[in-house]
């Protein structure tokens, strides 16, 4: 497995990939909640500046991708203005066929490689208990909840918690 920085080029089937992977919780959540996850899933967010688009690639195929927001990016406008001083990991996703190879672990850990390197004391995350395996696997790697960061961010009572390791 290689994981490597994205490349422009690459934008388009990381968006794919990623509505592969998060298809599966459409049918768990309201329909209003879906199709704003889905705007987030295909937006072009990521190719702002102080963003980290890292992939995962197997055999030459990218199988999965993440996110790193730098603290100085407002990683959910208008929801965690200034309260976040940390950077933020965002829209992991493993492609259906890769699962169960580790990617998404080995993902997460150069998140936090990453983070460490620059010098950060903790990293970051928010997910929504819909996603039962990430929630899983952060749990599994040292992540702890952090309550007074979650949000809601439709009328549904969907909760996206928050999530925390440190160094």
């Amino acid at each position: 497995m290689i994981i490597r920085d994205a490349v422009k080029g690459e934008f388009q089937h990381i968006k794919e990939l990623r509505l592969q992977s998060y298809i599966e919780h459409a049918k768990k959540i309201p329909r209003t909640h879906w199709e704003a996850l889905k705007q987030s899933i295909l937006s072009d967010e990521e190719t702002q500046e102080g963003i980290e688009r890292i992939v995962a690639e197997i055999d030459g195929e990218i199988v999965g991708t993440v996110a790193l927001f730098s603290p100085e990016i407002e990683a959910y406008k208008g929801l965690l203005e200034g309260q976040l001083n940390h950077p933020e990991l965002r829209m992991l996703a493993v492609s259906p066929n890769a699962r169960g190879k580790g990617v998404a672990k080995t993902l997460v850990s150069e998140c936090i490689d990453r983070s460490k390197e620059k010098g950060y004391k903790s990293m970051g995350l928010h997910t929504a208990d819909f996603m039962e395996s990430a929630v899983r696997l952060y749990t599994s790697l040292g992540f702890i909840r952090v309550p007074e960061n979650d949000f809601i961010p439709l009328d549904d009572g969907i909760v996206v918690k928050a999530f925390n390791i440190k160094f």
